[in-house]
């Protein structure tokens, strides 16, 4: 069956980096847009960034913008995101997910569309 497996979470302290992975399996991952959400307790479910199945296409949100890099490697079923100077309001569970597309920028991605991994815990402390 379809499976995205998060990693790379953890404690860390603002200012700091991390570098999370998402590795797919029981799928054609080269298929696929791979994107990054995540979602702090009491908000909403925010969408990272997307990268299409390529890796030609790359988008990010506004907010995180020039912290963050997307990359993928689809001969390891294998899609990263790192990043940077971290901030105490990225603390939130991040989730990698898999559509045939990325969609445009702002559309919707809902949580009952494509492939989804559990979620790995990134905490920012001050």
């Amino acid at each position: 069956e379809a499976r995205l497996v998060e990693s790379g979470g953890g404690l860390v302290q603002a200012g700091g980096s991390l570098r999370l992975s998402c590795v797919a399996s029981g799928f054609a991952f080269e298929d696929y847009a791979i994107g990054w959400f995540r979602q702090a307790p009491g908000k909403e479910r925010e969408g990272v960034s997307c990268i299409g199945s390529r890796g030609d296409l790359t988008e990010y949100m506004d907010s995180i913008k020039g912290r963050v890099t997307v990359s993928r490697d689809n001969s390891r079923n294998t899609v990263n995101l790192e990043i940077d100077s971290l901030k105490p309001e990225d603390t939130a569970v991040y989730y990698c997910a898999a559509r045939g597309v990325c969609p445009s920028v702002g559309g919707d991605w809902p949580r009952n569309l494509g492939y989804w991994g559990q979620g790995t815990q990134v905490t920012v402390s001050s």
